[in-house]
């Protein structure tokens, strides 16, 4: 294999789903989201609507096509494994 490959786990999820699964696996509340002119003010509303707000569905298709397995393919089973191991 050679050329750019996407090093993401197969299965995205929104920013809103992860501050959720989170929050569920540390066992705290969600708080209400950061509203979006904070971050504008301070940085620029381009670049926080391009870096920080706006959302990429990107997938490892390469990294499938090949055969690799993911050792955590989903956000829960990964988020266990990472605050779960000694």
């Amino acid at each position: 294999m050679c050329g750019a490959v996407n090093l993401t786990a197969p299965n995205p999820v929104t920013n809103i789903e992860f501050t959720s699964m989170l929050a569920q696996a540390l066992h705290r509340p969600a708080f209400l989201p950061v509203p979006s002119f904070g971050p504008k003010l301070v940085l620029g509303s381009e670049l926080v609507e391009s870096l920080l707000l706006g959302g990429q569905r990107v997938l490892p298709t390469a990294l499938q096509r090949y055969g690799f397995e993911f050792q955590h393919p989903t956000l829960d089973v990964a988020l266990d494994a990472v605050l779960h191991s000694s």
